[in-house]
């Protein structure tokens, strides 16, 4: 296992973190898994109030575990409140996972305007968690988000935050400018779900398993995470001991990528522009605001990956929750188009943009889907 500094934090992380959305069932299973990780070289487990019992059930696993507690980094997130509210959470947080204090408190889901204000805002929510800090309860604060660019930079620019944790991978570099931002300022990063949110990679379609090989598209995706410097550690939702064995092959490869690794992602270029020709989107978001709020280029971005990589399981996962995840994955469907034309002069492109979301709509259309913890704000 690789170790990074965690950015202003001075912090030595593994470059893999335990993730325990899924962890939520036993203390016991919970305590193996930890164990597991622990063997690995994993030192950062990653919580959140609002994940079931996984504090509760943190708590009771590192009590029988009795790992060396300046060994460990743990965070734990909570979303944003008023600061009465957050001086009550966080000590609920601590009660539950039985610490006195915690390594990180990461501010969970700064994804509008209106939660940075409200968590920046005198007398705040990052009011009181400095004043925690003051008495030892926290060590570091830092944020997550899944919301737009620009306010990603925002939120980073303000500088009150030591490490971010947000959604980046070789499916989704939108927020390679939030990569480079955060490193400027010194912000210990840490990716969030570069496998299931980037791409379903553990259940890859043969044409993308085609396209990666000798590599896995997982193995890829990790090693062209691993290989960039910038980034300190990658969220990985063990539910149970087993599912750590992939990271064997992989948790030690952080040089940069080779010339076939290179040439791999060369080739996924190519058959994107082959099978896409004309109709790709470049991920320019110059569509953007759609007077019907449309996240057009999210919509556009599903149906690159579907048509070039065969990625449609994943696609129609992540287009069910259009307007069903709030805040967390924001925008409308394809259907509600109503051919205003206000994006086309906009587009590089020139995109017929009404006739894709049509066809987005009409591939991934399903059962609508929601996030796993509906109780986030």
């Amino acid at each position: 296992m690789e170790y990074r500094h965690f950015g202003a934090t001075d912090r030595l992380l593994s470059v893999f973190s335990l993730g325990l959305m899924r962890c939520t069932d036993s203390s016991n299973l919970l305590a193996e898994t930890i164990a597991a990780a622990w063997a690995l070289g994993i030192n950062h487990w990653e919580t959140a109030q609002g994940y079931g019992q996984s504090e509760v059930l943190l708590g009771q696993a590192l009590q029988e575990l009795e790992l060396p507690r300046d060994r460990f980094f743990l965070t734990t997130k909570l979303t944003p409140m008023t600061g009465a509210e957050t001086e009550q959470a966080l000590q609920r947080s601590l009660q539950r996972l039985q610490l006195s204090f915690v390594d990180g408190v990461a501010i969970h889901g700064i994804n509008q305007p209106q939660h940075l204000e409200r968590v920046l805002a005198d007398g705040g929510m990052l009011a009181a968690l400095k004043a925690a800090q003051g008495k030892g309860q926290i060590q570091h604060i830092g944020f997550s988000t899944h919301g737009p660019l620009d306010l990603i930079l925002q939120a980073i620019d303000s500088g009150e935050f030591s490490f971010i944790s947000l959604h980046y991978s070789l499916f989704f570099q939108r927020n390679q400018a939030a990569i480079q931002r955060a490193t400027d300022r010194d912000l210990g990063i840490f990716i969030i779900s570069p496998a299931d949110k980037g791409g379903l990679l553990h259940r890859p379609p043969n044409r993308l398993a085609h396209l990666c090989a000798p590599h896995t598209p997982l193995e890829l995706n990790y090693r062209f995470l691993l290989a960039d410097p910038r980034i300190t550690t990658l969220s990985f939702g063990a539910a149970n001991p087993t599912e750590l064995q992939v990271l064997g092959n992989i948790c030690d490869r952080t040089a940069p990528l080779t010339p076939q690794e290179q040439g791999i992602l060369q080739r996924l270029d190519r058959a994107a522009q082959d099978t896409l020709g004309n109709d790709r989107c470049s991920q320019c978001y110059a569509c953007l605001p759609c007077p019907e709020e449309i996240h057009i280029p999210e919509v556009l971005r599903l149906r690159n990956l579907a048509t070039a990589y065969d990625m449609t399981a994943f696609a129609q996962y992540r287009y069910a929750m259009f307007e069903n995840a709030g805040h967390w994955f924001p925008g409308r469907r394809g259907d509600r188009c109503t051919d205003c034309g206000d994006c086309l002069p906009r587009c590089p492109e020139g995109l017929n943009i009404p006739a894709l979301l049509r066809d987005s709509h009409d591939r991934f259309k399903g059962k609508s889907r929601r996030r796993l913890w509906e109780n986030e704000g």
